[in-house]
Order: C-alpha cells, then sequence, then structure tokens
C-alpha cells in the first residue's frame, strides 16, 4: 500500500488502487481458488507468486496441519484407515511441501524488507525529478506578463 501511495497524485486514488490490489492479491493467494484452479498466463505465474497471501496461508497450513492424523471412517472394510496432515495439505490444499513453514516465514520478512527498500527508493526518485518536471512545465508554459499598477494621484493620504 505504501508503493501505490507513493506512486500515486491523490492520496484517495491511492487508497482504491491499493484496496483493488489486495484484493486481487487475496483471491490468487491460494486460500478461495486452489492454486491449480488460477489461470496460468498472467494470474498464476506472476501474481500468485509475488502475493504475500500465499505464503501466509501455506506457512499458516503447514503450521496446524503438519503432524496430525485424521481417522477416515469407510464403510464396510472394518478397519480404520489413517491420512496424514501432509497428505491433506499436497491433495487438497495443493500446498507447496517442498520447503518448511519456516521458509514462508522468511519469504514474507524478505517480502517486507523488499517492498521497504521499494518505497524508499521510490520516495526518493520524486524527490529528485519532481523539482525538475515542476521547472519543465514552467519554461513551457506561456511566459508571464507584467502588471503595472498606477497609484490615483488625487486620492487622499491614509495618514
Amino acid at each position: 500500500m505504501m508503493i501505490v501511495a507513493s506512486v500515486v497524485p491523490n492520496f484517495l486514488m491511492g487508497i482504491i488502487t491499493g484496496a483493488g490490489i489486495q484484493g486481487i492479491m487475496l483471491l490468487l493467494g491460494g486460500f478461495f481458488k486452489l492454486p491449480s484452479d488460477i489461470p496460468k498466463p498472467v494470474w498464476r505465474y506472476p501474481l500468485h507468486y509475488v502475493a504475500f497471501h500465499t505464503y501466509a496461508n501455506q506457512g499458516m497450513f503447514k503450521n496446524e496441519y503438519e503432524g496430525l492424523r485424521f481417522s477416515t471412517d469407510k464403510v464396510g472394510g472394518g478397519s480404520h484407515r489413517y491420512i496424514s496432515g501432509e497428505e491433506v495439505l499436497r491433495n487438497t490444499w495443493q500446498v507447496d511441501m517442498s520447503y518448511s513453514k519456516w521458509v514462508d516465514l522468511a519469504i514474507l520478512l524478505g517480502m517486507t524488507v523488499v517492498y521497504r527498500v521499494l518505497f524508499l527508493v521510490i520516495i526518493k526518485i520524486k524527490e529528485k525529478v519532481k523539482p525538475v518536471v515542476v521547472s519543465l512545465s514552467c519554461m513551457s508554459a506561456s511566459p508571464k506578463r507584467e502588471i503595472q499598477v498606477m497609484e490615483n494621484p488625487n486620492a487622499t493620504p491614509l495618514h
């Protein structure tokens, strides 16, 4: 949101644009739509992996489901079959199990640092570029006319 606010000229446009981007990222994070159901060209490959919701959800799911066993009541077999939390994560939630929940946390912290540095860079560039743009716009505008105001010689002085 800070990066969007630093780019747009009006704070209200920043709030609206930032909320729209957050909504798209939330939808593509893997909670409302599973990763295999997201269309691949634009939505999955750049946006699904850029959204911090992806790593937050995966880390939360791994924290909650790893190490658990759930019993499944099969009718007729008589024996209890168990399904592990890792199977639920892999098959139901389609969570990438090739790395741990701590990697998800490290990715989130890295995103925080990268976004803060990007915000600082954008603000510093705007500080340097804005006076140049203003001076160029003043030069391209029509030259200012001088207006002379003549005093009325017949007016009475105020003192």
